[in-house]
C-alpha cells in the first residue's frame, strides 16, 4: 500500500538543489508537509540559507556553487554524511539571455555548467548511491517548456534545458531496472525570485510585469510554484508508481498546437 498523498514522502530524504529560494524552497516545504523524514537544502548565498532554514525546521544546509565542477560530488558527499538518500530535486538554475547574435562562450559554459552539467553530476552520484545500497529511488528534475524550443533571447538557456530534458530520458532508461525513476517537469513561465528580479530589475519591465503577462494568457495569471512543488511531490513519491523517463509540460498551451 502507498501512504495518503498527505503523506506520500513519509520516511523518505530528499536532496534539493536551489532550495534556499523560489521554486525549490517552495518544493521543500511541500515534502515537509507530506512527511519527509529528511530534507537536505543545497544553495549558496549563507543569508538565505538561514532563512529557508527558519521556513523548514530540521533541514540540513549544503553550500556550494554549482558552476565549479568539483561542487556536485562534494554536496553529495555531505548530503550522505549524515544518512541515505532516497530522492533528488534538480531545481537549481540559471536563466540568463542570450541571442544567436549576443550569445558568447562564456554565456555557454555558464548556463550549460548549471543547468546541464551539474544535474547530470549530481544524478550520477544519486544513482551511483542508490545501486550501491539496491535502493530504489526517485529524481526529479525542473526543466522549461523553452526546451521544445525557446524564444530568441533563451538562445542558450533553452539548449541546456533540452540537454537536461535528454538526460531525464537517457537516466531513466539506462536504470529502470534498478528502480530508479527519472522524471522531469518543463516549467512554464512562473513569477519566482529570480524571473521577477531579471524581469523588473535587469530588463526594465517594471514592478507590474507579471500581471501585464497575466492578462495576456488563458488562465489570467502566471503558473505557480505551488503547483510545480505538487507535481514534483508527486513523482518523487511512491504514488506515482512505474512512472519514469517523462518530462511533463506545465503551462497554459500545448505543444504543437497553433498559437
Amino acid at each position: 500500500m502507498t501512504a495518503p498523498f498527505g503523506q506520500s514522502l513519509l520516511g523518505k530524504a530528499v536532496l534539493i538543489t536551489g532550495g534556499f529560494q523560489g521554486v525549490g524552497l517552495e518544493i521543500a516545504r511541500h515534502a515537509q508537509a507530506n512527511g519527509a523524514s529528511r530534507i537536505v537544502l543545497a544553495g549558496r548565498d549563507a543569508g538565505k540559507g538561514e532563512r529557508a532554514l527558519a521556513e523548514i525546521p530540521g533541514a540540513e544546509l549544503v553550500f556550494g556553487e554549482l558552476g565549479d565542477p568539483e561542487t556536485p560530488a562534494r554536496l553529495m558527499e555531505q548530503a550522505l554524511a549524515n544518512g541515505p538518500l532516497d530522492g533528488l530535486v534538480n531545481a537549481a538554475g540559471l536563466t540568463d539571455r542570450a541571442t544567436f547574435l549576443d550569445g558568447t562562450a562564456a554565456i555557454w559554459d555558464k548556463l550549460f555548467a548549471v543547468n546541464a552539467r551539474a544535474p547530470f553530476l549530481l544524478m550520477s552520484a544519486m544513482i551511483a548511491h542508490l545501486r550501491e545500497r539496491k535502493a530504489p529511488g526517485s529524481i526529479v528534475n525542473i526543466q522549461s517548456m523553452n526546451a521544445h524550443c525557446g524564444t530568441p533571447e533563451l538562445a542558450i538557456y533553452s539548449a541546456s534545458k533540452g540537454a537536461l530534458a535528454t538526460l531525464t530520458r537517457n537516466a531513466a532508461n539506462a536504470h529502470i531496472a534498478d528502480r530508479i525513476r527519472v522524471n522531469g517537469i518543463n516549467m512554464g513561465w512562473a513569477a519566482t525570485d529570480g524571473e521577477r528580479d531579471m524581469q523588473a530589475r535587469i530588463l526594465g519591465k517594471g514592478e507590474d510585469w507579471a500581471q501585464q503577462v497575466a492578462d495576456q494568457l488563458p488562465l489570467g495569471r502566471l503558473l505557480e510554484a505551488n503547483e510545480v512543488a505538487r507535481l514534483t511531490v508527486y513523482l518523487l513519491s511512491d504514488l506515482s508508481g512505474l512512472q519514469t523517463g517523462t518530462s511533463i509540460d506545465l503551462e497554459q498551451w500545448v505543444v504543437g498546437a497553433p498559437r
